[in-house]
């Protein structure tokens, strides 16, 4: 009998022991790194306008009547100051992307901006206001810059970014980092690009990954880390194994104390 319960636990310790091993080259980000000067070249970062994207748009010139008109201000509540003057405060209202890809633009009515970049929407609205204006300076912000992280990272979930540039492994970093469960060599990135679907596969344990297209994400992307094959075969064991392993090599001790 106690023969019987040894060889039971062995077998359940070694089975474990294989569905939990992991080596270096499962884990370890960019192995490669010495070739890391071969993938150094710099990526542009301009975001792409997208259906659904909240934009702030500000115009500014010398002569700052001159485009008081192409900034839409909204008003808000009254409010009182120090000296107990009564005074109103203003905000920067933004402009939504609707589904036909449009904005109403004050004065230059209503333009279409999905599916151009940031740095085109400023060219060409600058190239317009200069004809009413001289030398107007035009910023625009995505407000809504978000991206989502799902899978087997510690905190997954749709974190909002507020300078409109971040890279896959900063994504990650917001997601409290990859689990040890995490596959590196298949992160999925999916993408919307003009009303279609698409996706990428990056192998985060190479730094060829950092001259990838989709390093740099874009507003809206969604990052998958599928779990690696150990993490798949334990779902099919009751998650409690590691404890009724430890409660049958107690019981197998007292067994053996017992029939001894």
């Amino acid at each position: 009998m106690i023969k019987t319960i040894r060889f039971n636990v062995f077998y359940l310790l070694l089975a474990l022991g294989v569905l939990s091993c992991a080596t270096p080259k499962d884990i370890l980000l960019f192995q490669d790194i010495e070739n890391l000067a071969m993938y150094s070249e710099g990526q542009r970062n301009d975001p792409t306008i997208q259906e659904d994207d909240m934009l702030i748009i500000t115009v500014s010139a010398a002569d700052m009547e001159a485009v008081r008109p192409y900034n839409l201000m909204i008003e808000t509540r009254p409010i009182y100051n120090q000296t107990l003057n009564l005074s109103s405060n203003s905000q920067q209202q933004t402009y939504l992307v609707d589904s036909e890809g449009t904005i109403n633009f004050p004065i230059l009515g209503k333009l279409h901006v999905a599916g151009k970049t940031r740095s085109e929407l400023i060219e060409e609205l600058t190239k317009k206001i200069s004809r009413d204006v001289i030398n107007p300076i035009v910023n625009i912000r995505i407000v809504n810059y978000k991206v989502t992280v799902l899978g087997e990272v510690n905190r997954p979930g749709t974190y909002t970014i507020e300078g409109e540039r971040v890279t896959l492994p900063e994504a990650l970093g917001l997601a409290g980092d990859m689990t040890i469960y995490g596959e590196r060599q298949n992160v999925i990135i999916l993408r919307e690009i003009e009303g279609k679907k698409d996706y990428r596969i990056i192998d985060l344990t190479s730094v060829a990954s950092l001259n990838s297209d989709y390093y740099y994400l874009k507003q809206n992307d969604v990052v998958y880390v599928q779990p690696n094959s150990a993490q798949v075969q334990s779902s099919k064991f009751n998650r409690n194994a590691s404890v009724y392993v430890s409660v049958a090599s107690l019981l197998l001790s007292v067994l053996v104390l017992i029939f001894k």
